[in-house]
This record gives structure tokens, sequence and C-alpha cells, in this order.
């Protein structure tokens, strides 16, 4: 790890936090309260409200007056800039969550260079927690210093599966039943970028999706890679273009749950 980060990518980490900051704040003014969802429903559980594209549009817009150079891409309205450094944003992720007034999702915004992912900040401002990294130069929950879990027995482990309608019953009930038979519970919290984020700070051992976005691991890859997590090739696997599976774990977890539920390590 080094001492000195790179001055751009470090000024743009502190700027993307800051404009994530707002950006949370505007999303919790606009939290439905508890009950019934409210937002149009675009399939099976996958929710869209009216701040996936107001807190989109304000980070698109604030990005671009302070970077104008870089790239920009969101879930809702794709790829609208190009640069050599792009960023990668999920305005809510655990939209469903959100849209029932619940506690558990957050704004992600990830840095690329080029394939690589390098920055990344991940702010659940109801959970009052930001997880922040660089990569090179670490992993932070609130400011502190996160690692993956160090559980080694699978029976002690706790793993979760994040759910899409894009994924056949019978393979999620079958890589359900793989993570049952290594003798832990499986369990699903509606958001992929927070699961993550969990195995980085080592408050999970296991997170696996099948069928996953970029705009929802964009922020969580370099927390993981600083905070020393195992994590399938899901770049190269696709995950550039489109949807692709994802697995992370701790690096002693990683290897038997990669073969438990077949999702190669490399």
């Amino acid at each position: 790890m080094s001492a000195l980060p790179s001055p751009a990518l470090a000024y743009r980490l502190e700027a993307a936090r800051a404009v994530v900051h707002d950006a949370a704040r505007m999303a919790m003014a606009m939290r439905p309260p508890p009950g019934g969802p409210q937002g149009e429903l675009k399939s099976a559980q996958d929710w869209l409200t009216e701040t996936d594209g107001a807190v989109e549009a304000f980070i698109a817009q604030r990005m671009q007056a302070l970077f104008p150079e870089d790239g920009f891409q969101g879930e809702e309205g794709g790829v609208s800039r190009t640069g050599s450094l792009r960023w990668v944003v999920d305005p809510i992720d655990g939209t469903s969550n959100y849209a029932r007034g619940r506690c558990r999702w957050c704004v992600s915004l990830g840095l690329m260079d080029g394939d690589e992912p390098v920055a990344g900040v991940i702010d659940a401002p109801a959970l009052g927690e930001v997880y922040t990294a660089l990569r090179g130069y670490g992993a932070f929950l609130n400011g502190k210093p996160i690692k993956a879990s160090p559980i080694k027995d699978p029976a002690r482990s706790m793993i979760e599966m994040g759910w899409s309608g894009r994924v056949p019953k019978s393979v999620f009930m079958d890589k359900m039943d793989a993570i049952m038979e290594l003798g832990t519970m499986p369990r699903s919290g509606g958001c992929g970028a927070l699961a993550l984020a969990d195995v980085a700070s080592g408050r999970l051992d296991g997170y696996i999706e099948i069928v996953i976005n970029l705009w929802d691991v964009a922020a969580a890859l370099p927390l993981l890679a600083e905070a020393g997590a195992v994590v399938s090739p899901f770049l190269q696997n696709g995950g550039l273009t489109g949807g692709a599976t994802i697995l992370a774990a701790n690096p002693h977890i990683g290897p038997v749950l990669a073969k438990a539920v077949s999702i190669p390590l490399e």
C-alpha cells in the first residue's frame, strides 16, 4: 500500500465523497415513509422511484462541473459521457427497500480508470455509514480502516445471496441449497452494493449474485480489493457491458464457497 496516492485520484475521491454526501441527503429528504412501496415496478421486485432519476441527475451535473474531461455512466441514463476516467453511479441501490421506507439502501459512485475500478464511495445515510476506497490506499468505513473477516469455518460463516428476476428459480434454489450444505444460513438484504461492502468490512463472509450490473458493484470493487477479499472475475466475465455473476468473500471462505456454488474465483 503506497503512502501517497495519485493526487488526481485522491482529489477525485474527496470530491466524490462530498457530492455523494449531498446526493444521499437529497435521497433522505425524498424517502417515502414506511408502508406500501411508492414507485414504478420495472420488473419483478425491481423498483424505480422519482428519487433515482433526481439523484442521478444531481450527481451527473456535479461531476461534469468538477471533472468535465471524465466519462459518466448511470443506471438510469446509461453512458452519457466518455473519458479515460469514468464515473459509474447507482443513484439508489436497494430501491425496493428505499420504496418501503426501509434503511438498507445507498448511493454508490465508483471511478473506473479504463477497465480498472480505482475508487469508490458508498453512502448509506439511513444507516449513518460511508464507505470509501482508493486502490493502493486502503478501504474505510466512516474513516476507519476495514478488512475482510478472518472466519475460516463455513459453519460459522454468514453468507448472503442476491435475488433477481433474471435468474431461473432452479438456479437460485441450487445455489441456496449449496450454501446451506456448508452449514450456514443464507440471507438476502436487497442491496448488492451494501452486501459487498459488508464483505469488505467483515460483517459478511461471502456474497453471491448470479446477475448483477456494473453500477451495482463499481464502488464496491475497490473496497473489496483493499480489504483483502477475494472476488470472482466479474469484469472479465461480461460485467463491463452487461449483467454478470459475482462472488466476493473473505480469503478463507472464498475457495470453499466458490466450489460449493460453482462460481470460479479465477
